[in-house]
């Protein structure tokens, strides 16, 4: 009995080893997902496999890399392709006002005659239309013209809250403030309520200097990169005491810049009314005198305008000239016959022709007689240095 139950163990035992060896096989290895590279015969064994593929891929040589040290030491006949496009194209937008300052609409495009140093150029791009603007208000607020609760206190603050509540909702705004220095109240936004919350710190002056070179100059460097139809309204008394710049070099910054600036400039009844009492000393009215001319100056040369309003009742109409010189422009552009980027001054002249005698054009009012007319634009611009 006791042979027979070990028979039977032996049997069972031997039956669960052969189970075992079934399952796993004799290579574990042939269960694996992951293919392994196949390994070239060696050179020096006679054993060779029929079946190999003859490009394999451990016969080719290694691909070099056309960027790597040793590939580039020697390299100096080849070099990698660069592409280099330049595009200069000069904007301008023009002005045409009749004898009252008001825009001439619907020229046409072949009557504009734009030359650059003398040069005739050829127009390739120009719009006519009404568009949002993009407008930077700035405003003296000294202690010297505008002390608390004087005229010419009340004056700016009328004349400031009068062209905010001119603008058309999509239009732009930013209001700086100067007196030592020039101070950002809110930026360009078309958000009236921030708007007004920075009108409301205009209360109380702080310094009575009057930085204005300065604070047009910084203005427009940060308004140049803007596109479309953008402007800095200045509200002042046009007396600069202490800016670090000369008048000469504000004046070649904003010619630069390429933005118009359209100066409002106020205490013009003071002014007549200390002249008549004998207030006003040849010194104070030969400052105002320069003042004035300082005003036009940067008004002419950027293609905006000097306005000299006396009474308070007239800025209205003064905010809707600036409105309607805005809103109403033609945009030209053009590729400038000189491509030579060598950072120089080039004069911009735009002129009104006959395409037909190459003459003046000539206009005429509705009664038909001749009707002369004023044409705004930027003096120039500063060619673009070349990137070395």
């Amino acid at each position: 009995m006791r042979t027979k139950i070990w028979i039977v163990g032996t049997f069972a035992a031997l039956g669960l080893i052969v189970g075992l060896w079934a399952q796993d096989g004799p290579n574990s290895q042939g269960s694996q997902t992951v293919a392994r590279p196949r390994k070239a015969p060696s050179a020096d064994n006679g054993n060779t496999n029929n079946n190999a593929p003859a490009d394999s891929d451990a016969d080719q040589p290694k691909i070099p890399s056309k960027l790597s040290p040793k590939a580039t030491k020697d390299n100096t006949t080849d070099a990698d392709a660069t592409f280099k496009a330049e595009t200069n194209v000069v904007n301008v937008d023009v002005q045409v006002l009749d004898n009252n300052g008001n825009p001439i609409p619907n020229i046409p495009r072949d009557r504009f005659r734009i030359l650059e140093d003398n040069v005739p150029q050829t127009l390739t791009q120009f719009n006519v239309g009404e568009a949002p603007m993009t407008v930077a208000l700035v405003v003296e607020f000294s202690a010297r013209f505008q002390a608390f609760y004087s005229s010419g206190w009340a004056e700016t603050l009328t004349a400031s809250y009068g062209f905010v509540q001119s603008l058309k909702p999509d239009d732009y705004l930013a209001v700086i403030a100067y007196d030592l220095h020039s101070t950002i109240l809110s930026d360009f936004t078309n958000d009236r309520t921030k708007t007004m919350d920075a009108m409301s710190r205009l209360r109380i002056p702080g310094f009575s200097e009057s930085n204005m070179f300065d604070a047009l100059a910084d203005t427009a460097d940060r308004m140049s990169k803007i596109e479309g139809r953008k402007a800095i309204v200045l509200i002042a008394s046009g007396i600069d005491t202490f800016s670090k710049l000369t008048y000469d070099k504000a004046r070649k910054a904003l010619q630069e810049s390429g933005v118009p600036i359209y100066s409002i400039e106020m205490l013009q009844i003071e002014r007549i009314l200390a002249e008549a009492r004998g207030g006003m000393g040849p010194s104070q009215e030969l400052t105002f005198l320069q003042a004035d001319n300082e005003l036009k100056t940067f008004g002419k040369e950027t293609g905006g305008q000097a306005y000299f309003p006396r009474f308070i009742q007239e800025l209205p109409g003064v905010f809707q000239s600036i409105s309607q010189s805005l809103r109403n422009q033609y945009s030209l552009g053009y590729s400038p016959n000189n491509q030579a980027r060598d950072g120089k001054f080039r004069k911009i002249t735009v002129q009104l022709v006959n395409p037909g005698t190459n003459e003046p054009l000539r206009m005429v009012n509705e009664k038909g007689k001749p009707m002369k007319y004023t044409i705004l634009a930027k003096a120039g611009y500063t060619a673009p240095r070349a990137v070395e």
